[in-house]
């Protein structure tokens, strides 16, 4: 099994790169759509933006879906404060003590972007003493500092900021020498550069996948709708999102991850059984996923009345919604898993 890891992970760092809070994406499918172009795979859009690309399988007599998402947790300028600072309201599901201290960039409606930093309102113990370890860490106690010489609301507001305007969260992506990645928002842009290391492996095998596929990127999962329209003759969806690596969850970051529940239902068995005894029959190293905080993409279809089969499946992942760590053996196993299975 011929796999280009390399490109694997230089379209990560790149697309990693690109802001891309829920409801900001366009950059960042632009870049998708150029990878497509680049090799040689046409694909259409939805009317929310999201890209879809479709493959003619060997056996046409079935249909499945394959989706990634491009958005990513963020924040939103909720208001501008008296002294010139922001007040944001999160974009996903994120602990704002997650965020504390890291630097971000807003996002204005005319495209200027300004730098930042995420406070507590009384930041400082030399000044407030106890309170900055004591004080909760909800939006109303949490602030952006903007690097700019705004002393006031109306200076702020100069700068063309203001309410609406998307903010994005640095990324500070690495990769060891010990073959861990960690970034912000793993999920999903792992995701979407491994859908792309699949497409890339059929071309450069000269391959077709089992039955038709069709690959979806999606732009809104983390609020609830990414993938919203389904072509009618899909009969199966696999959901390409992370795994969680934790205490009670059984992930590991050098497995790739089967899902068996999340916080919105069960996912399918007899696909479920299907994919580990495809796992078993190619040695590719796996965990399953039995989670009561997550959802994906294909739980949120089923919700919405699809009637199809559906799973998830994706690389394990430490610290999600945080500063997320992954392996690259966790990377290589979840592409197997769809080769094998595709």
């Amino acid at each position: 099994m011929k796999l280009d890891l390399n490109y694997t992970l230089e379209f990560t760092k790149e697309i990693l790169s690109i802001p891309s809070p829920a409801g900001y994406t366009e950059k960042a499918m632009e870049r998708i759509a150029q990878e497509l172009d680049a090799l040689g795979y046409s694909y259409t859009y939805s009317k929310k933006g999201c890209l879809i690309v479709k493959i003619l399988g060997k056996d046409s007599n079935y249909t499945r879906l394959l989706s990634a998402h491009i958005d990513t947790l963020g924040a939103m300028v909720k208001k501008v404060k008296k002294n010139g600072r922001l007040e944001l309201i999160n974009i996903g599901g994120y602990a704002w003590g997650s965020v504390e201290g890291e630097n971000v960039t807003i996002h204005t409606l005319d495209g200027k972007e300004y730098e930042g930093t995420v406070l507590p309102i009384k930041a400082s113990v030399h000044v407030y003493g106890d309170i900055p370890r004591e004080m909760p860490r909800i939006a109303e106690n949490m602030e952006v500092r903007l690097d700019e010489n705004v002393y006031s609301e109306e200076d702020t507001r100069s700068l063309g900021i203001c309410q609406g305007d998307f903010v994005s969260y640095y990324t500070k992506t690495k990769i060891t020498e010990s073959g861990y990645i960690k970034s912000r928002y793993l999920d999903d842009k792992l995701c979407v550069a491994q859908s792309l290391a699949y497409l890339k492996y059929l071309k450069d095998n000269n391959e077709k996948p089992n039955n038709n596929l069709y690959i979806y990127f999606s732009n809104f999962e983390e609020v609830g709708h990414g993938v919203s329209e389904i072509p009618n003759d899909v009969d199966e969806f696999i959901a390409l999102d992370i795994g969680l690596v934790a205490e009670d969850a059984d992930g590991d970051e050098k497995k790739v991850s089967i899902a068996a529940r999340d916080n919105k239902t069960v996912y399918d068995l007899k696909i479920r059984k299907h994919l580990q005894e495809v796992a078993n029959n190619h040695n590719i190293k796996y965990t399953v996923g039995v989670y009561n905080r997550y959802g994906s993409d294909a739980t949120a279809s089923i919700l919405q009345g699809a009637d199809l089969r559906y799973a998830c499946i994706g690389p394990n992942v430490d610290a999600t919604h945080h500063y997320e760590r992954t392996h690259i053996d966790g990377i290589i196993e979840t592409i197997k898993l769809l080769v094998a299975y595709l």
